[in-house]
């Protein structure tokens, strides 16, 4: 897997367009296939940090950035998302969800 690129970060790819039309010069590199993804590793955390720190209305827009992200691993993955949630939807009529809130000790 490749090394990350000093001072910088994955975004969004329409973000160096937003900011150039607020007035913005942003520097950007095109990771290579071999840096992409530790980037995409790298921005999952950031983004789930970003969701634990979350309250009130913004938990639905760090899950969606969550999502995003977990997307994009399942492509580079060579994975369609609707077999995620088939998957998802399996284990939680074989196991449940998390609902009931049962921790279970030792």
């Amino acid at each position: 897997m490749g090394r990350l690129r000093p001072n910088g970060k994955l975004v969004r790819d329409r973000i160096p367009e937003i900011i150039r039309e607020a007035g913005g010069d942003p520097v950007t590199v095109l990771l290579s296939p071999e840096e992409y993804p530790s980037a995409l590793k790298a921005k999952l955390t950031e983004e789930v940090e970003e969701l634990l720190g979350a309250q009130g209305d913004h938990v639905a827009e760090e899950l969606a950035d969550v999502v995003e992200v977990l997307t994009a691993i399942a492509a580079l993955n060579g994975i369609d998302w609707r077999s995620v949630e088939e998957l998802r939807a399996d284990k939680r009529a074989a196991r449940g969800g998390f609902e009931g809130r049962v921790w279970l000790g030792a």
